[in-house]
């Protein structure tokens, strides 16, 4: 089972400097300064992050608050919806299913749910399968036949709401046409599972994959007794004076299969981790490890060749590898878990707040740990840490972060969409005068510090312009 493997980030100033020890915890010192100023810049409520390798949390931490008017922290073990990660939940239900031989990929969905009467539009269409509904190529509309994303009261219909709609619905497109993501179809496939197993579709989830793998804190409802302390209260976009309304808590009801879940970050890093644990060492835990295998390859190409999808998992290419993951959208909240199998890395994030794409920091996390993974601690660091803190780059750009990186500072601009690909390096050429290194690796421009009567780094010079070192923004 998942070992905590947790390295608790602590992180302070010694002669005004960040402290590091190693490499990667130079990495997670990026991580919480630069989350901890994301949070200030994209005004975040809160965000809870973790970061897994194999079967460890690396790390996990909580930024703001889970409540803002009553100032409960975020942490790592806050609870936030996830909303559409519980897609992936459904279709793991599903495949288990299709394990025990209970169903078919190519069954038609009238023939598990008799009372399916969604009218087909296309005479030329082949059938809506269980396939093309874990892939999102079914052709159904994207929501039920009801209004249930829409204030203030976000009325989410029961199941029986959503059949009866149904007959007021037809297809938008012949079925294996084209990708249209669909919360409905998602909804059906709960049905499925209630329907085929003989369950309640909550009580299978339950026996079935979180009590398996120990996901205490995952559950297929928004716990409302928790609402404002255990569960994160839900923001809002901005508005042009960059406010947030406080939103009220909704009940998925008859979409729960599609987007009820709530979760911790550390309960879907121990989701990830059971995902590597299994794809290594084969056999079977709650799915066979070649079903899993099967989820996460292409299932569906879009003719546009940009959007391709698994069985229930987004599925997308970067370094010449397969990236699998889901997102998650609902009322007051945004989250995310991106999971790399070949590296047996993941990153999950979720906030409390809408109009911002938490895909940005899982990215920033996982770039972070891939640049300092199995590096080994620098003896330049230590004596580098009195230059390393924040400076002043108004009115051109907010701030700027100076860290210790494997042997070197390291200049990552605040805000940052990503510290990893962003941070410029720099090396002490003698004392106090440093030198930018270039793309091609040459040494670049001079970077001098100055010091204040009492000998402390006060600011620095570039182009005969000088930059201050801020104060009081330690952890």
């Amino acid at each position: 089972m998942l070992k905590f493997g947790l390295i608790v980030l602590w992180s302070f100033l010694i002669s005004g400097g960040i402290l590091a020890q190693s490499a990667l915890d130079e990495a997670t010192t990026v991580m919480e300064a630069w989350l901890d100023a994301q949070k200030d810049y994209d005004n975040l409520p809160g965000i809870s992050v973790a970061l897994v390798h194999d079967q460890d949390i690396i790390w996990s931490k909580g930024f703001g608050w889970s409540d803002q008017d009553d100032e409960v922290p975020a942490t790592a073990t806050t609870k936030y919806s996830i909303c559409s990660i519980s897609k992936l939940f459904t279709s793991i239900a599903i495949m288990q299913l299709y394990e025990h031989g209970k169903l078919r990929l190519d069954d038609r969905i009238e023939d598990l749910l008799p009372w399916y009467d969604l009218k087909q539009q296309y005479e030329e269409s082949g059938p809506v399968t269980i396939r093309s509904l874990l892939t999102h190529s079914s052709g159904l509309p994207r929501e039920s036949d009801h209004a249930y994303w829409s204030r203030p009261s976000f009325a989410f219909p029961t199941q029986e709401e959503v059949r009866k709609g149904l007959h007021n619905q037809e297809t938008l497109y012949p079925a294996s046409t084209y990708f249209q993501y669909s919360n409905l179809g998602m909804t059906l496939l709960g049905e499925v599972v209630a329907e085929v197993s003989g369950m309640p579709y909550g009580e299978y989830i339950n026996k079935n994959i979180l009590e398996p793998l120990d996901l205490d804190d995952t559950e297929t409802y928004l716990p409302e007794s928790e609402w404002g302390t255990a569960l994160a209260t839900g923001y809002g976009a901005k508005d042009r004076k960059g406010q947030r309304d406080r939103l009220d808590l909704f009940d998925a009801r008859g979409i729960t299969a599609a987007a009820g879940f709530s979760s911790t970050v550390e309960d879907l890093a121990k989701f990830a981790a059971w995902q590597f644990r299994l794809l290594k060492n084969g056999g079977e835990e709650v799915l066979k490890a070649v079903t899993l295998r099967y989820m996460q390859q292409v299932h569906w190409m879009d003719p546009d060749w940009k959007t391709s999808w698994g069985l229930g998992f987004s599925i997308w290419e970067s370094e010449g590898h397969s990236m699998v993951g889901h997102g998650g959208s609902c009322p007051g909240y945004r989250s995310t878990i991106m999971i790399d199998p070949e590296k047996e890395i993941a990153a999950v994030v979720m906030i409390n707040a809408q109009g911002v794409n938490p895909s940005k920091y899982a990215r920033g996390l996982m770039e972070l740990f891939k640049q300092a993974d199995g590096k080994d601690a620098t003896p330049d660091s230590l004596q580098l840490q009195t230059y390393a803190g924040y400076y002043n780059s108004q009115p051109w750009w907010p701030e700027e972060l100076l860290v210790t990186w494997q042997g070197k500072l390291a200049s990552i601009p605040l805000p940052s969409d990503n510290p990893a690909t962003e941070m410029t390096l720099i090396k002490q050429v003698e004392g106090d005068h440093f030198r930018k290194i270039r793309k091609d690796d040459e040494l670049g421009e001079d970077i001098i510090f100055g010091r204040d009567e009492k000998g402390d780094i006060d600011r620095y010079t570039q182009h005969n312009n000088f930059y201050m070192r801020i104060s009081g923004l330690d952890h």
